[in-house]
């Protein structure tokens, strides 16, 4: 246990680094109540999110329920990252605040006593049965602050999940229809290369292209393989037929032209905004873009579906609510978070483009956002969440992004591809395991 900690010790330093930053207050809700308690509350999200909008309601809901008031506090992604260890052991914790799920955010945190066992809370307020088994697992740490423990650290409010994006008008032009088995992806795929159209909007030179890789992977994986890849339960066979699928096909995308032969040099941006433009059909990437498809792809019709053939998909819950260990007010935190689960409160987050956790179907009145919630939920209903390829250790998004490059540019095969990726992953994760 004493190398753990070193480990994550020494691996979070980048993301949880102590710096000297002024964080100063942005917003303050309602006057004081008839308690005279004080909920000290942080988040990032931006004013216009779905999440935002939501907690922004909560809030109201909550200073007229308890007569407390809310003194929140909008601080940046950054902000709350690398001043986490610093702050939270301070008197200047908030009671409640949101940050990142994972082994080396949330997880890391637990390990060091710095946010609060909210076991008695969850039992107490029933949130376990708003949450699917997939979305616990990131809220969940070990006494090591790997995730899936036993432990409960935090409370997602929303999710999401990685899936395809299909431009309705550019099938009808070309005369296709949008698949429901893999096989007719992939005639879907050569049908548009036939028109000269390269169907596939990607991006090597960051993200999605490590989700596609690693979707191909979930597509002949199980559970097993997730809780092995993920949570360290067995060693990942890097030469098994899961990943040798993954990155073997992976380049026969390249080769067939399904991928633009220069996507190791695409940015995830690029590949998002030729979705947008109507110049690539099919784009493979999450449900964080969803909303602005709604607001910006307004020249086409499109929709938003699971990957074909595949019972699992990457995703997660969304970040978590989390209690310092060192809040003043936790009780108050409880009930606040106990609000943001309330449907109505849901609904906001999934009637404005989010994905919520706990809403019910029937309060969701908007046509696209019914689509995106009724696909997140096939995929909870199956237990499909799993996560994403970096997480097992730091820093290996950096390594997928560049031995994928390699592998799509030709300078190195499928094997060698996976045996470099295998290496990174068995030393990235060994106190781990």
């Amino acid at each position: 246990m004493a190398r753990i900690t070193k480990k994550r010790t020494l691996a979070a330093a980048g993301t949880l680094a102590v710096a000297a930053l002024a964080l100063s207050a942005c917003a303050a809700g309602g006057s004081e109540g008839e308690s005279g308690d004080t909920l000290k509350l942080w988040h990032y999200e931006g004013e216009d999110s779905a999440m935002a909008k939501a907690w922004n309601e909560a809030i109201k809901v909550f200073e007229e329920e308890t007569g407390a008031t809310v003194e929140f506090e909008q601080k940046s992604f950054e902000q709350i990252q690398k001043t986490a260890s610093q702050v939270l052991d301070s008197d200047a914790a908030p009671d409640l605040m949101e940050f990142n799920k994972g082994n080396a955010t949330a997880g890391f945190l637990a390990s060091t006593g710095l946010i609060a066992d909210i076991s008695d809370a969850v039992d107490e307020y029933g949130w376990a049965d708003k949450l699917a088994p997939s979305l616990q697992t990131t809220a969940k740490y070990t006494e090591d602050g790997v995730m899936g423990g036993d432990t409960w650290y935090g409370i997602p409010n929303y999710g999401e999940f990685v899936g395809v994006y299909y431009n309705l008008d550019m099938f009808e032009a070309a005369g296709l229809e949008v698949p429901t088995t893999y096989d007719e992806f992939i005639d879907v795929l050569d049908a548009f290369v036939a028109q000269g159209i390269t169907p596939l909007a990607e991006a090597g030179a960051e993200y999605p292209l490590g989700q596609l890789w690693y979707q191909l992977a979930l597509s002949q994986a199980d559970r097993q393989f997730v809780n092995d890849y993920q949570l360290y339960e067995n060693p990942v066979d890097w030469q098994g037929p899961e990943l040798t699928y993954a990155t073997e096909t992976l380049k026969e995308y390249v080769d067939e032209g399904y991928i633009a032969s220069d996507v190791s040099s695409v940015k995830a941006e690029d590949a998002g905004v030729s979705f947008i433009n109507g110049t690539a059909p099919i784009f493979v990437s999450g449900s964080w873009w969803y909303g602005r498809f709604v607001e910006q792809a307004t020249g086409f019709d499109w929709t938003y579906q699971a990957f074909p053939d595949s019972t699992l998909s990457l995703g997660s819950s969304g970040n978590l609510w989390v209690v310092p260990e060192n809040a003043a007010n936790k009780e108050l935190a409880y009930e606040f978070i106990d609000i943001t689960m309330r449907p109505e409160i849901q609904a906001i987050i999934g009637n404005n483009g989010g994905v919520p956790v706990a809403a019910d179907p029937a309060d969701i009145t908007d046509p696209k956002s019914q689509e995106l919630i009724a696909t997140f939920n096939g995929i909870l209903d199956n237990d499909g969440l799993s996560f994403y390829p970096d997480w097992p250790a730091a820093g290996f998004y950096d390594v997928i992004v560049q031995q994928l490059q390699g592998l799509v540019t030709g300078t190195q095969d499928a094997a060698t591809t996976n045996e470099n990726l295998g290496a990174e992953y068995e030393e990235g994760t060994a106190d781990f395991r």
